[in-house]
């Protein structure tokens, strides 16, 4: 067999797992006792393998999570009310397909971040875009891009992500542009994208913290109608760990 045009046109196909794999194969010694469909099977496996590592590669970079966090390593037993079954249905996913929200909110320090960007990750596994954001840095990111003339293009791609993680959410009041722009984020995902937002306040304190009543109403009535809600207590699990987990 001809080791190097074979590889050559594997590579110039694209097929990378292919010839990884089929390197490997070859200086295997029982690799002549495979059938030719195994032979081709596992090249094959390969292939599929690399492309999956390959997407899931980008989805993470371009999701940009705060942490690194893994829906395995998530820890159902400290005491902090985090019902196992309604996180396990939430990695599942159907959620984001049906375009609802998750509202995540508790005291600092307890794992809001962290379990989101655990969520986060597994959607970035099923192959859906995601973007982590804090809060209070959107707010200047977008202040920058209107001055700049690329709010339209922000806004716009902000608008399209499968999943917006918005961290932060009610640390500083909201002055009457960041009102509108939240408005205009939620309203071009409402129904058709889902949003996750963390928050040290309890939802029943959102409405104060937007600072205009009729935002508010427009602002909570787009992000909650459909949101799913977990609200988290208890000790900061930094006080015990060196590194808070979900």
């Amino acid at each position: 067999m001809l080791t190097h045009p074979t590889l050559d046109q594997l590579h110039a196909l694209g097929l990378y797992g292919m010839a990884k794999a089929f390197g490997e194969l070859g200086k295997h010694g029982d690799t002549p006792q495979l059938a030719h469909a195994e032979w081709l099977g596992l090249l094959l496996d390969r292939e599929i393998v690399h492309r999956h590592d390959k997407r899931l590669g980008a989805r993470l970079r371009h999701a940009r999570l705060r942490h690194n966090a893994a829906p395995e390593d998530i820890d159902y037993r400290s005491a902090r009310g985090l019902d196992r079954r309604l996180v396990e249905k939430l990695l599942k996913g159907d959620w984001i397909d049906a375009h609802d929200n998750l509202a995540l909110c508790g005291p600092t320090g307890i794992g809001k971040s962290w379990l989101a960007c655990a969520i986060g990750h597994k959607a970035c596994r099923d192959n859906r875009s995601v973007l982590y954001t804090r809060f209070p840095r959107l707010l200047d990111d977008l202040a920058l891009s209107r001055g700049d003339g690329r709010i339209a293009r922000k806004l716009k791609s902000l608008g399209q992500v499968e999943l917006l993680i918005l961290d932060d959410w009610g640390l500083q009041p909201l002055d009457a542009q960041a009102r509108h722009d939240l408005l205009e984020i939620l309203e071009d995902r409402y129904g058709r994208k889902s949003t996750i937002v963390t928050s040290q306040l309890d939802i029943a304190s959102w409405h104060r913290a937007i600072g205009d009543a009729t935002y508010a109403d427009a602002i909570l009535d787009r992000l909650l109608h459909n949101a799913h809600r977990i609200e988290l207590t208890g000790d900061s699990l930094r006080r015990s760990k060196p590194t808070a987990a979900g």
